[in-house]
């Protein structure tokens, strides 16, 4: 296993017990009116998008992409939650550019400084397009139990996984560093239009339970984590005792 990994996964644990110790701490943080129903979406968003795109695209790909897609989504969220609005442009390039370094982040060990600050540049400006034409992550909000599905997702699902694979195949062009540019480029929008789609169209799901989970439920979901980090950061040292070699 790659130490890189490990480290990885041992950070990912100690995140997770600090949320977990912050879900515990529900009535200290002022409880419905205090600043977990952000955390509760930052989390649950994190959690979701790492996951999706963990399995798509790799370890390292879903840490720091759905970190970065997941407080930003919240952030967005929450706030038209609150007051039923969106923010301004230029806070919304703002999120784009977090997100896109993050995707450049995950990719610079595959592809390169040049491929991954080119891909980076360009989805910014792809998505900056997509804010200025109103697609956004509160785009058709609610907040109820039942998936949320609209024409309009549907094409901004199409169109992104599009964008993601043309910017792939474009960096490609440009750099030439990737082998088989034309299989990872569908395999980079193949996962991203699919994750986000998916999750977007059940978003309503999280924003319900964010403004509805009840406080013991926040105690056991903070449980709940403070044990899932201590078994990823335990793993550094069950590899040591188990005598498994890290590269």
């Amino acid at each position: 296993m790659d130490h890189h990994t490990v480290a990885s996964i041992s950070i990912a644990g100690s995140c997770l017990d600090v949320l977990g110790s912050l879900y515990l701490a529900y009535d200290l943080l002022g409880g419905q009116h205090g600043p977990l129903r952000l955390l509760t979406r930052a989390v649950t968003y994190s959690i979701l998008f790492g996951l999706g795109y963990g399995f798509g695209l790799g370890l390292i790909f879903g840490v720091a992409s759905g970190t970065a897609i997941g407080v930003t989504f919240a952030i967005e969220l929450n706030r038209t939650s609150k007051r039923q609005d969106h923010y301004s442009l230029p806070w919304e390039a703002l999120f784009s550019a977090i997100r896109a370094a993050a995707f450049s982040a995950a990719l610079y060990p595959q592809v390169g400084l040049r491929f991954a600050a080119l891909y980076g540049v360009l989805l910014t400006a792809g998505q900056v397009i997509a804010y200025a034409r109103g697609v956004r992550p509160s785009l058709n909000y609610s907040a109820n139990l039942r998936p949320r599905f609209s024409r309009l997702g549907f094409e901004a699902t199409l169109i992104r996984t599009a964008g993601y694979m043309a910017a792939a195949l474009l960096c490609s062009a440009v750099v030439r560093h990737v082998d088989h540019p034309w299989l990872f480029a569908w395999r980079l929008g193949a996962v991203t239009g699919l994750v986000t789609g998916a999750l977007m169209a059940f978003s309503p799901y999280v924003e319900y339970y964010a403004d509805n989970l009840p406080q013991r439920r926040m105690g056991v979901f903070g449980i709940a984590l403070m044990f899932c980090g201590f078994a990823l950061q335990s793993l550094q040292y069950w590899l040591a005792v188990f005598d498994v070699r890290i590269t």
